[in-house]
């Protein structure tokens, strides 16, 4: 099942609650929560929970399904993988790309799977440094690759529409595992997702 289709079940069971909670802070933050465009909201915000809470449902290791055996030990690189997420510190989304590096050590996974990871991981609240470190642990031990380099570009609404109100800024984290320590390898995949 594609990522975009997978669902909260924990969301889908407790709809009503859910609707009734958010109705409840529109009323509190000064809403007439009775008025034409809110009437359907609590509804809207628990369909779309059910949608970005998702990765809450899915076992990340299964995602990335069978592996096939391939003679090929050379840099296979997945760039510019969009992601969204919520920061766990404020409920803000923050969005970005991910980039992968995989050194394969006698097998690799199907391109889609890297994407689908993404999704599976970044669907939940968290960080962006969890989110890096997740990624590049999941690919070590299913993958078992000779290695593995990760670097997550991220633009947070928390500190650009909040806070210090910095539109435009980036944060970029990185994770590197085995043979991606070399540093002439590390270079090599930083040179080719520039391009």
């Amino acid at each position: 099942m594609p990522a975009n289709e997978y669902k909260n079940s924990l969301v889908e069971a407790n709809r009503e609650a859910i609707e009734g909670h958010v109705r409840e802070i529109l009323r509190l933050i000064g809403e007439d929560v009775d008025r034409e465009g809110l009437i359907d909201t609590p509804a809207r915000v628990t369909r779309m929970y059910e949608e970005i809470f998702a990765g809450y449902d899915v076992d990340f290791r299964e995602v990335l399904g069978v592996m096939f055996d391939e003679d090929h030990h050379e840099l296979v690189i997945v760039k510019d993988i969009t992601y969204y997420s919520q920061c766990e510190h404020h409920m803000a989304p923050f969005f970005g790309k991910i980039h992968i590096g995989y050194l394969p050590d006698g097998k690799i996974a199907g391109l889609s799977k890297f994407a689908r990871l993404v999704d599976a991981v970044t669907r939940k609240l968290q960080v962006q440094e969890r989110i890096t470190s997740q990624i590049a642990d999941i690919l070590e031990e299913v993958l078992k690759p000779i290695g593995v380099m990760v670097v997550v570009e991220g633009e947070h609404m928390c500190m650009c529409a909040r806070g210090v109100k910095k539109p435009g800024s980036k944060t970029i984290t990185s994770a590197v595992r085995g043979g991606f320590r070399d540093p002439a390898l590390r270079a090599e995949f930083l040179s080719l997702i520039k391009n």
